[in-house]
């Protein structure tokens, strides 16, 4: 796992845990906040497996 992977599946759980207890307290602006840290956080983990992606094809490509 490369950092971006990491980061982004913390900023994921961190936005889970944001909008859960906005929608507890009944917080709008919470449950948003959370909402949009699980978007970034998904479409960083998503960089993160695209970068993985590549290293792996070329390293294969490397290998042959």
């Amino acid at each position: 796992m490369n950092k971006d992977q990491v980061k982004g599946r913390v900023e994921t759980a961190k936005g889970d845990v944001k909008e859960a207890a906005g929608k507890l307290v009944g917080n709008k602006r919470l449950t948003a906040e959370g909402q949009a840290e699980q978007a970034a956080g998904k479409v960083r983990s998503t960089v993160g497996d695209v970068k993985n992606d590549v290293g792996n094809a070329i390293r294969k490509a490397i290998d042959r």
